[in-house]
């Protein structure tokens, strides 16, 4: 066989299981879902965990909570919590054992599409943006721009498309949006519209909550139903660090909790900034604060759908700026993670960000290795695993599918190597070598696992080196771009049909032009 001929029936080989992988199987025999158990990697030992939670209770009973509100106040003091001269709300360890033992555990978040619903408990790991960016990175020209609020519609599009982006919290802050109301509402409005999948924002102000539900009552069919499956949840940093509530996030917190909305409860704290140095006394601080949020939420509505999210952050203590790319962010998170599961909480966590301000080499390794460590913790909602950059200041449209292909490929770790007597092969293995071809590139087993076992990624380059020179040497940013092109220009989702967006908008004031969200737009042409 001559070498033009061998290469052909190579290339025709490769083919043959290119067209193999394209065909669609079921979610459940697929090699990643969203869901997976991990808890393979473990910074605490289980002496820590106890150490940890006792520190945590510890200055819960004598440091507690400045800056509570009266309605705080009123619920928590029922409970068994004093309030000092000095206005700090005091928490007995018997009032967090008995929260610790009522609150909801095992409930979905659930999306608008049932296929996209969440399990977020146990070891199971599922990804998802968040953040507050003021800007977009704009990889071709190197710059960066203020984000707005088509920016919003647009990430929300693009992790529609996402296989292994499990649900979708808003990733940056609309600026030209000026007014705080203007803001919360449209911000909801666009995040709904672009995906599916779970909706996660944040609400300034109690009223802008109210507007909001009322908002997600006519999307869902009625107040009955949104109740019966609330597919948004609110982000609430109602903690000020260190050990301070955030007294009109604690309002927006209440009016969430009655109108029956999952609240992720989020203490943002940044090692030797706003909580200790030392990596432990920052875990311990982010476990007590988010004990005392989840003490809060029962006393208001005993059993309410609440995520437990310690998010520390990490300086960098030469300058003492945020460094969400650093090794000891997926540290601090894994732990955190490691702590929602000592106490079977439902739990989220920050990790994944990159410091660096382009989607380039710092950035995938910022990205790659905290999300990994992060998510074989076991975290259950990994927040800010796609997009961003420059310690939370910038988001990348273009990062969104690179991201996408990373956390494919840190799924597959967390499912591991199932091990059994099919998989260890001794057949297959005395089939090839005794009377096959001595490769098991046909095999049948390979051609039944490739889609099963193996995770491709969608914008990454597996071609050899003369291949890729062939292509044109196509770069990964410009991959990327090309996604993004072909997704915003020809990806309309009919989330909010015409009947019901005629309500909202007659109800609220909706600043996104209808016209940007019809086919046919050429803002990406």
């Amino acid at each position: 066989m001559s070498a033009v001929e061998e290469l052909s029936r190579r290339r025709g080989g490769r083919d043959a299981r290119k067209a193999i992988r394209s065909q669609a199987i079921p979610r459940d025999a697929s090699p990643v879902r969203p869901g997976l158990p991990a808890g393979q990697y473990k910074p605490l030992k289980d002496a820590d965990l106890e150490k940890i939670h006792h520190a945590a209770l510890d200055i819960l009973e004598k440091v507690g909570m400045a800056n509570s509100i009266p309605s705080c106040v009123e619920v928590l003091t029922a409970k068994g919590c004093t309030l000092g001269d000095d206005g700090r709300l005091r928490f007995p360890r018997a009032l967090i054992e008995d929260t610790l033992s009522i609150c909801a555990r095992r409930f979905p978040l659930y999306a608008r599409d049932p296929k996209h619903d969440l399990e977020p408990w146990g070891s199971k790991v599922h990804f998802g943006t968040a953040g507050a960016a003021v800007h977009i990175v704009e990889p071709k020209t190197e710059t960066y721009r203020d984000s707005l609020l088509v920016d919003l519609y647009d990430a929300a599009r693009i992790v529609d498309t996402c296989e292994h982006i499990h649900f979708y919290q808003r990733p940056v802050v609309a600026r030209d949006m000026e007014a705080p109301r203007d803001l919360d509402v449209n911000t909801l409005y666009a995040c709904i519209a672009g995906t599916s999948k779970h909706v996660g924002t944040s609400m300034v102000d109690p009223d802008h909550v109210r507007e909001c539900l009322e908002m997600l009552h006519v999307v869902a069919g009625g107040e009955d139903k949104w109740r019966e499956r609330p597919f948004v949840s609110q982000s609430n940093c109602f903690v000020v660090p260190p050990m301070k509530w955030a007294e009109d996030a604690c309002r927006c917190l209440e009016v969430a909790v009655h109108g029956g909305m999952p609240v992720l409860l989020l203490s943002a704290a940044q090692a030797g900034a706003t909580s200790p140095a030392a990596l432990a006394g920052t875990v311990v601080q982010a476990v007590a604060e988010c004990l005392a949020g989840l003490a809060y939420v029962n006393a208001l509505v005993p059993g309410a759908k609440a995520i437990w999210g310690p998010w520390p952050f990490v300086s960098d203590l030469r300058t003492g700026a945020m460094s969400g790319g650093s090794g000891e962010q997926a540290l601090i998170s894994a732990a955190c993670a490691q702590m929602g599961q000592y106490y079977d909480l439902p739990t989220g966590s920050a990790a994944g960000m990159a410091d660096s301000k382009l989607p380039d080499m710092q950035a995938g390794c910022e990205h790659g290795v905290n999300a990994a460590l992060t998510a074989m913790s076991g975290v259950n909602l990994l927040y800010e695993a796609a997009g961003m950059h420059a310690s939370l200041l910038g988001f990348c449209l273009e990062t969104l599918f690179i991201d996408n292909d990373m956390l494919g490929a840190v799924n597959r770790n967390v499912r591991g190597i199932e091990v059994n007597d099919e998989t260890l092969s001794t057949e297959v293995i005395a089939d090839v070598c005794l009377s096959g071809p001595g490769h098991y590139l046909g095999s049948g087993q390979t051609l039944d696992l490739m889609q099963k076992e193996y995770i491709y990624p969608d914008v990454g380059n597996r071609m050899s080196p003369k291949e890729w020179a062939e292509a044109g040497k196509p770069d990964l940013i410009e991959q990327a771009t090309k996604r993004k092109i072909k997704v915003l220009s020809g990806y309309f989702p009919d989330y909010l049909p015409r009947e019901i967006d005629d309500v909202i908008r007659a109800n609220h004031d909706i600043k996104l032009d209808r016209a940007l969200m019809q086919p046919g737009h050429k803002r990406f042409a």
